[in-house]
């Protein structure tokens, strides 16, 4: 059986490598962006559009906030019980571009001691889960610093 690897959710983001970015929704109307998309409504109270187009978000934006989970969050969180809990960091993402704050686990490895209010990151593809026949694809959040610091060192 051949190993697939699935997003789970579906829309919510594309690509791979550098060109991996989320997808959100703009309003014809009043330009406001929405992620998670939207696809029926406007979300702004006070705009009666209801033609959103897609639009890939900004690959790159600054910390607004971020904070340890340092317990096995509840359902829809796909995650074996019988496996040991690993804490990882989520942080909140503020793209400037889209006036908009997006919410993402930290890349694997990077931790609240790497990170920094106001410190830019960029989204890269990520893994939330696999099992035998499926890897289940997400986002992470990953400083820059990193990024520059890993091509300086040869890895990433």
């Amino acid at each position: 059986m051949s190993h697939t690897r699935t997003p789970v959710v579906e829309g919510w983001f594309t690509g791979e490598g550098n060109d991996f970015r989320l997808l959100g929704t703009r309003c014809s109307t009043c330009a406001a962006v929405f992620f998670p998309r939207e696809d029926t409504f406007c979300r702004n109270p006070g705009c009666a559009g209801g033609e959103l187009t897609e639009i890939p978000l900004s690959p790159r934006g600054r910390v607004w906030s971020y904070t340890d989970s340092r317990y096995r969050p509840p359902s829809p969180y796909v995650t074996d019980p019988e496996l040991s809990w690993k804490p990882y960091a989520l942080i909140a993402v503020e793209l400037e571009s889209e006036r908009l704050v997006v919410l993402g686990q930290a890349a694997p490895g990077i931790t609240v001691a790497d990170l920094a209010v106001g410190m830019e990151v960029e989204v890269v593809p990520g893994v939330l889960h696999e099992d035998a026949e499926t890897t289940w694809t997400t986002w992470h959040w990953r400083p820059t610093a990193v990024t520059a610091r890993a091509a300086k060192d040869g890895g990433w």
